[in-house]
């Protein structure tokens, strides 16, 4: 007998283990399509219209929120109200996609690069040479420059280099402007070329970015000056343009780094996952977080499958036995997942609350890992919990939950703030010193890197002061 118990207890266990990291990782959207298909393809399962709530299962007013799971503790109480919402005005069993609400209403899209890229070529181009436009923007690294060469792609599709070379031609004047050059210096020619064409540029600027490219990032203006044969002033003057108008790195005035700073790049934002609200609509109130569930009723076990089951046998009771244990099961997960995401939500709302109310300078430097220990849950739980969703904060904004494990985030806003107010232009070992003095301990490399992810350029290459040499 024992043993009858314990080979059937693991696999249970290991399937419910499983329904529940799998419900955890879904959006909301993600989530409304399983539970459509559930109800489709599971007869033992079974969805009642009635709005009741997930948490407490008191039966709901229309339109509202339930009262008993929404009420603070008492008035001066500023503990976070976290509850699971029947959302049934964003989503309704059946519906399509497309609903009522303008999608804009809660939409954030962020585009691929590449993508981006192609979606602008692709008009200008043959059909023949489409597959090798997407080859080239498949090669941007996150600086939006080519990892590959012409020859390289000439050599892999077999066709002449003049064909590579038109349809890079088009990428590089599509918009960042110098997207896909091979060089920072190619994409400044090419960003001075496309500006040359609408309006006038200083004439000794394209010698300085080919030939002087070396004395120019070290801001030697008078060793320009002598080298061309110029005054100094014409030198601070087309280096104050080149600063003004071009970036050796493409990608990043739009971008940023695509491989750092926007870990849920390709994502679009249709809809939020959780919403973060004042209660009363008063910033000096408790905050609620509302957890979105996709459906107006609630999943039940059909209780007519008990008795159907009763009354059959052989191959047909094991068949609705089966039905029974599988919706009984997505009916306990789906608990699971709510019960879950509301502990994170809880202490993270909790953690970071200054955050929430005041902008990114105040986010806590706080990782998955710790929030693991904290709710004593394996560490891959918190990834699922977190992983794809997105919050709507109470100013209207909405972001990846993600941001709020940013670790870098409050340091990053801090540095632009500096470099948006900087007399002149500050070189990394200054910026250290300035974020010290707030309380920010960073290395040099730190700095530079961050200052990377923001898409902000270097101090040589920032707008530097008339006449400096």
């Amino acid at each position: 007998m024992l043993q009858y118990h314990t080979q059937n207890l693991r696999p249970l266990t290991t399937a419910h283990l499983a329904q529940t990291m799998t419900l955890l990782s879904l959006t909301v959207a993600e989530l409304r399509q399983q539970i459509e298909s559930e109800l489709s393809a599971n007869p033992a399962l079974e969805l009642v219209e009635e709005r009741r709530c997930p948490m407490c299962h008191r039966l709901l007013p229309n339109g509202g929120a339930c009262p008993a799971c929404t009420t603070p503790q008492n008035d001066s109480s500023m503990e976070p109200i976290v509850y699971v919402s029947p959302r049934d005005d964003f989503y309704s069993i059946g519906d399509s996609i497309q609903d009522d609400i303008p999608e804009d209403q809660f939409s954030s899209q962020v585009e691929n690069l590449a993508e981006y890229v192609l979606r602008q070529v692709v008009p200008e181009l043959g059909p023949e040479d489409h597959k090798i436009a997407a080859f080239l923007c498949a090669h941007f690294d996150e600086d939006g420059l080519l990892t590959t060469t012409p020859i390289e792609v000439m050599r892999y599709f077999h066709i002449p280099l003049e064909r590579v070379m038109k349809i890079l031609n088009v990428i590089r004047r599509a918009d960042p402007i110098g997207v896909g050059s091979c060089s920072t210096q190619e994409a400044l020619l090419i960003q001075l070329e496309v500006l040359s064409e609408t309006g006038p540029t200083p004439p000794i600027a394209k010698q300085i970015i080919e030939n002087g490219i070396s004395s120019m990032s070290r801001q030697r203006f008078g060793e320009l000056a002598r080298q061309f044969g110029v005054s100094t002033s014409k030198i601070a003057e087309a280096m104050k343009f080149i600063s003004d108008n071009l970036n050796p790195f493409p990608a990043r005035s739009h971008w940023g780094d695509s491989q750092q700073s926007n870990p849920d790049e390709g994502s679009v934002y249709h809809r939020p996952d959780i919403i973060i609200s004042y209660l009363n609509n008063d910033s000096e109130k408790a905050l609620v977080v509302e957890i979105i569930m996709p459906i107006g009723g609630y999943l039940r076990v059909n209780p007519l499958y008990r008795q159907a089951i009763r009354q059959s046998e052989g191959d047909t009771q094991d068949g609705l036995r089966n039905d029974l244990d599988r919706a009984s099961l997505f009916v306990k997960c789906l608990q699971q997942r709510n019960h879950t995401i509301r502990r994170m939500m809880q202490r993270l709302v909790t953690i970071q609350k200054d955050f929430i109310q005041y902008g990114e300078k105040e986010l806590i430097p706080f990782t998955r890992a710790q929030m693991s220990l904290e709710l004593e849950v394996h560490e891959s739980t918190i990834s699922r919990a977190v992983a794809n969703k997105v919050i709507q904060l109470p100013n209207g904004r909405i972001v990846p939950l993600s941001i709020f494990f940013d670790r870098s985030l409050n340091v990053r806003t801090v540095l632009k703030e500096i470099i948006s107010n900087e007399a002149h232009p500050l070189s990394d070992s200054e910026l250290v010193e300035l974020l010290s003095k707030q309380g920010y301990k960073v290395a040099r490399r730190t700095v530079a890197k961050y200052r990377a992810m923001e898409g902000i350029l270097p101090a040589h290459l920032r707008q530097p002061e008339m006449g400096y040499s």
